[in-house]
């Protein structure tokens, strides 16, 4: 009975312990979650009313501190940004200026370049910012990402450099050969040799004009206003009898082959255009008696089946370093053989914006004294994807081996055949 006794008040007292925590943790749980907290500052207690909603729909990155320096309130973009790390403002510029604004109620603007984050790189992320006072005790900054502004406006002044430039070099010559052709009025042979001169300057001149106002076209206009189903045919067809006298200058011949009825949607005279540079690119930069061969197919994707026009040449190649350039306004892989050539710089440049405004892309496989293959990928008609024949997709004679992208395009028979001249 004794030990019977003393573990039933053992057990009572166990009991009685147990309870009493009980309700100490229950109080204690009660008296924490009235307790204000970070959370809870955040979305009302602490911004004024409607601050919350204004902030959420502004395009600009916005972040809000208290008289602690502490961040209040951050708008997703702030963090992608970079802004806001561990609670905190993380750019120092930044945080001296809501310091002062604080102090003296001034409001405060500043552009900065910040490192852009997750890169190795040196890039430096533009932007502006400006603080305000928001209420007695907060600081308001709203950061505005300047980057692509300021890209665009750079590559706006490089145009404006390189479009002064180029119409200056043919204006200064034919004012020069002008004058030459005054002085040597009484020499029959002279004024003959500066007139041919002034002939290649004045067509340099006019295709040069004639690029730029295709470059302003192709970017202003939407194709897709005028857009047709567009035979790949024709437009083959097109561009090699564009190109046909200077091939048949330099004995180059021209093979058309690969899928027949082909069809893209798009504006006829923009995709003729872009293909007819891509073909007379690649005539101009061949060397005398070699091929160039124009090849179509149908290729499959997720969003929808794509047509690809592969232009190859057997030319010197093009270099790593240049490939990456070779689409920019006025770039040439080498000056003086263009001017040679009465290239002006603009070509692929108005082939990159036609493939582009037409959801698609151009591409380039160079190897340095191989040759070059130009591919412009564009999406295929509706109708025509829809009614064509599903078991007998045609021939497909485009060899897409990586080493050697162009070598089925120029064993094609040349459908036509450019006029040699003697």
């Amino acid at each position: 009975m004794d030990v019977n006794a003393a573990v039933a008040a053992a057990s009572a007292i166990v009991g009685l312990c147990t309870g009493v925590i009980g309700v100490l943790a229950f109080r204690w749980s009660e008296r924490d979650q009235a307790r204000p907290t970070r959370t809870s500052l955040h979305t009302g207690d602490v911004l004024p009313p409607g601050v919350d909603t204004v902030l959420s729909v502004l395009s600009s990155s916005a972040v809000v501190l208290d008289e602690s320096d502490s961040v209040v309130k951050a708008s997703s973009a702030a963090y992608a940004l970079g802004l806001v790390r561990g609670g905190k403002l993380a750019v120092e510029p930044m945080l001296h200026m809501a310091r002062d604004t604080r102090r003296d109620g001034e409001i405060r603007q500043v552009e900065l370049d910040l490192p852009r984050r997750g890169t190795g790189r040196g890039e430096a992320l533009a932007v502006s910012a400006r603080v305000a006072p928001l209420g007695s005790r907060l600081v308001l900054l709203l950061v505005e990402d300047l980057t692509e502004a300021r890209r665009i406006e750079a590559v706006r002044r490089d145009f404006v450099a390189n479009v002064s430039h180029e119409l200056k070099t043919p204006v200064g010559a034919l004012s020069l050969l002008s004058e030459a052709v005054m002085d040597a009025s009484d020499d029959p042979e002279a004024v003959t040799r500066f007139a041919g001169r002034m002939q290649i300057e004045a067509t340099r001149l006019t295709n040069l004009v004639q690029e730029l106002i295709d470059l302003s076209r192709v970017q202003n206009d939407d194709p897709l206003e005028d857009a047709e189903p567009v035979r790949v045919d024709v437009l083959v067809a097109e561009a090699i009898d564009r190109c046909r006298h200077q091939a048949g200058t330099k004995h180059i011949t021209m093979a058309a082959g690969g899928t027949a009825d082909l069809h893209v949607w798009g504006n006829r005279s923009q995709l003729a255009a872009a293909l007819g540079n891509l073909v007379e690119n690649a005539v101009n930069y061949s060397p005398a008696r070699t091929r160039v061969g124009i090849a179509a197919r149908r290729a499959s994707a997720p969003g929808g089946d794509f047509i690809e026009i592969a232009v190859t040449d057997q030319g010197l190649g093009i270099s790593e370093k240049d490939r990456e350039r070779i689409f920019e306004r006025f770039y040439r892989v080498d000056p003086a053989r263009s001017r040679a050539t009465g290239g002006t710089g603009l070509g692929l440049a108005i082939v990159k914006h036609v493939a582009a405004s037409h959801g698609g892309e151009v591409t380039v496989w160079s190897s340095e004294g191989q040759g070059s293959t130009f591919t412009l990928r564009l999406p295929e008609a509706g109708a025509t994807r829809n009614g064509r024949s599903r078991k007998d997709p045609g021939p497909d004679v485009v060899d897409v081996d990586d080493d050697q992208p162009y070598a089925t395009f120029l064993s094609a028979d040349p459908i036509p055949a450019p006029e040699v001249l003697p």
